[in-house]
């Protein structure tokens, strides 16, 4: 049996030309939906879902159809060209190492993500008249694999490699119904990070709303010396990505140990403060559930906004315009916010940190993407400070 080439070539190139137009289709679809819009040029962002903040940009032929998309993520990239990330469910544009559903294996984690290096001190040298000297009293931290300069230290700084940080959350993963959710790596591994889920989640105003809240806890380590090995408890809300990061009374929700020889002891200690996070989840419910059941105005709102980013009378006008900016994006959260939980004090507080965490202006350090800058930011607890002094003012407003 013979083939008409004539026939094969127009029939290949048809569906060719019907594949293009189903992605141009469905691109439009997701701008008509209000899944993301255009920022300029070629350049978009994300409104919704897991992704919501990040930025991408379409490539087009000389005749104006997508021919790629290219996502702005700034992460690491592995020795093997791979992303440095692992994620238990597709984020930052289906990057990195995913496996559906997560894993309870520490080392794969570490493996996928590219944490799986090690850390050492070598001496600081120095150059005078053509001699090479050591300043006795610093070193620099450097990676094993690698040889990269990661930071200067001092010379009782003792690194806390990945594995002995991280492991000891593999007794809850083990203890509860719970998997790694994410791990990776940034700034070339000068700071790295893992997160479980705990397999509890907490339901604001029960009767009402029922807005999910996901509770995680997130371990980052630092082997620049600029900063010390933390680990948080970190509510956040899927619904807009949201991290909901409030100081409540007599809870723990965040703890810090310096690289020092005794490091790895005080580790072990976390287990103790992890225990606490169930009683700070039950406290934040309350509070959270008293605020959705508070009214407020818009009055109201603006009063707490005041306070948050107070305007002095003779601001120049360059900060007036600013505050007049911050003030409208603010508002338009509200407004957003109201249309699904009312009017409320928990609407004001969605709005604050919803700001904070995705609109915010951000300053990113040359290695990174605005968008990094914002993650990272979240994830070390940039405005956590802001989010508590909101979440104070707010309960103020509470009726008798």
């Amino acid at each position: 049996m013979t083939t008409d080439v004539n026939t094969a070539f127009a029939a290949e190139k048809t569906a060719q030309i019907e594949s293009i137009r189903n992605v141009e289709r469905r691109f439009q679809a997701r701008i008509d939906r209000g899944e993301i819009r255009m920022i300029g040029g070629d350049r978009y962002e994300v409104l919704t879902g897991w992704d919501r903040g990040e930025t991408f940009t379409v490539a087009r032929n000389t005749q104006g159809q997508i021919e790629q998309i290219i996502a702005n993520h700034g992460l690491d990239t592995r020795a093997d060209g791979t992303i440095g990330l692992y994620a238990s469910s597709p984020a930052w544009h289906d990057l990195g190492q995913i496996i559906p559903g997560g894993t309870t294996d520490i080392d794969e984690v570490l493996g996928l993500s590219g944490l799986d290096f090690k850390v050492d001190t070598v001496p600081a040298l120095y150059e005078w008249n053509g001699e090479l000297r050591e300043h006795v009293d610093q070193r620099h931290t450097v990676r094993t694999d690698t040889g990269a300069a990661l930071g200067a230290v001092g010379r009782k700084y003792m690194p806390i490699q990945n594995r002995a940080g991280f492991e000891f959350l593999q007794e809850l993963v083990g203890r509860y119904d719970v998997v790694w959710e994410s791990a990776g790596l940034i700034r070339g591994g000068r700071r790295v990070f893992i997160a479980i889920r705990l397999p509890e989640t907490v339901t604001v105003d029960a009767d009402g709303i029922n807005d999910l809240i996901v509770p995680y806890v997130a371990v980052m380590n630092d082997h620049s010396g600029k900063a010390q090995f933390q680990c948080i408890v970190t509510p956040w809300r899927p619904v807009c990505a949201n991290t909901e990061r409030f100081a409540v009374r007599d809870a723990v929700t965040r703890w810090a140990v310096r690289h020092t020889a005794g490091a790895t002891s005080q580790i072990k200690e976390a287990r103790r403060t992890l225990g606490l996070s169930v009683r700070y989840f039950a406290q934040f419910a309350d509070e959270e559930t008293a605020l959705a059941r508070t009214d407020i105005a818009l009055r109201d709102f603006h009063d707490v906004i005041g306070d948050l980013w107070p305007l002095e009378d003779d601001a120049t006008d360059r900060t007036k315009t600013n505050h007049a900016a911050r003030t409208g994006a603010l508002d338009d959260l509200f407004r957003t916010e109201t249309e699904r939980v009312g009017h409320t004090a928990y609407a004001a507080e969605r709005a604050i940190t919803g700001y904070l965490d995705h609109a915010a202006p951000r300053r990113p350090a040359k290695t990174m993407t605005e968008e990094l800058a914002r993650a990272t930011a979240s994830l070390e607890g940039a405005d956590d400070d802001l989010k508590t002094r909101a979440h104070k003012r707010l309960l103020l407003l509470r009726k008798p």
